[in-house]
């Protein structure tokens, strides 16, 4: 598997874990003052691997987004708290386990590519953040093919619509035998286009792995910031 860590994303990641040092601390969890993560939080963000089934692709999650884990996937997407990718990355890490059990000969880690626009506001790519830190090395293989829409207010179909056709993967990924990376799961639509991508450009997308999945039963898109 192949590091791509541009010297530009380091400086932008070490510049938000700087201010979030330099902020007043909060457990990411339940907001405890004066703690980053609570021993109760912790506790609730330990691995709780699940897998889910979409259109054929097995997904493995880290646990449930909701609770202390869903508020810690929202500080770190919203409010800087890089920090709180070292919490989260144990749920990823055994996801990912789960994901390529099973699998003969290497694997690469392809995390879904960041808009501009989140990229812009935050200064760091949140899925590539988290391989990282769950001790793997990311494979930027893909990239937008376009621009979509807001994925919160979009209901399932919405979402399969503004996602299709907007990924695409070049010549390197051909060959290759892929497990797909995202932060939070909640229908599917963009591991979906990821593997449409992938696959038309020659890869094998043996599994996918997010840190946090939303029960399909339970979805109110607008209460999910960035889940896909």
């Amino acid at each position: 598997m192949d590091r791509i860590t541009p010297r530009l994303d380091a400086l932008r990641e070490a510049g938000a874990q700087a201010l979030a040092l330099l902020l007043p601390v909060a457990c990411g969890g339940c907001g405890l003052q004066g703690t980053a993560l609570c021993g109760r939080c912790r506790e609730a963000l330990r691995p709780t691997p699940r897998r889910r089934e979409i259109a054929g692709l097995s997904v493995w999650s880290g646990g449930a987004f909701d609770g202390a884990r869903a508020r810690a996937v929202r500080a770190l997407k919203e409010r800087g708290r890089t920090d709180l990718a070292r919490a989260l990355a144990p749920g990823l890490r055994a996801a990912l386990r789960a994901a390529v059990a099973g699998c003969a000969g290497p694997v690469v880690v392809v995390p879904v590519p960041t808009s501009r626009g989140a990229m812009r506001r935050r200064g760091y790519r949140v899925p590539e953040l988290l391989i990282r830190r769950a001790g793997m090395r990311p494979a930027r293989l893909l990239v937008a093919a376009r621009v979509t829409g807001d994925q919160r207010a979009l209901d399932r179909a919405g979402r399969a619509r503004n996602a299709a056709g907007s990924l695409r993967a070049g010549p390197a990924a051909s060959g290759l035998r892929v497990v797909v990376v995202d932060d939070v799961l909640t229908t599917g639509s963009t591991l979906a286009e990821a593997r449409r991508a992938l696959e038309a450009a020659g890869a094998t997308v043996v599994s996918a792995a997010v840190a946090a999945d939303t029960p399909l039963r339970s979805e109110n898109p607008r209460n999910h910031p960035g889940s896909r």
